[in-house]
């Protein structure tokens, strides 16, 4: 499956997944060149979300491409995952703060 599929299919899991658990809204987002406009997965209001499902883990790259493109107000996060793993849930320390408060 080449990388692009790969990608797309995970943020469509992910989506059903938030359905799943009454995020009726979670959809894939619509795609664009980055910016607050085109999360991978939009409807968990507040957050920004980032998808990755890759062999190559780079979790910081992840997260400065969540908080570049993550709107005002948004907390940045990144769902990542490696083949045949669990995926993981990446925030900054300080938004989990504010996130469990």
């Amino acid at each position: 499956m080449n990388s692009n599929i790969k990608g797309k299919t995970f943020e469509r899991e992910i989506a059903r997944y938030l359905r799943e658990h009454g995020y009726t809204e979670a959809r894939r987002g619509v795609q664009y060149q980055g910016g607050p406009d085109s999360p991978d997965v939009i409807g968990l209001n507040g957050f920004h979300i980032e998808c990755k499902n890759t062999e190559k883990w780079n979790d910081y790259e992840f997260m400065a491409q969540s908080i570049r493109d993550a709107g005002e107000g948004e907390i940045p996060i990144v769902i990542a995952k490696k083949n045949y793993k669990p995926a993981l849930v990446i925030i900054r320390l300080d938004d989990f703060m504010e996130v469990i408060k």
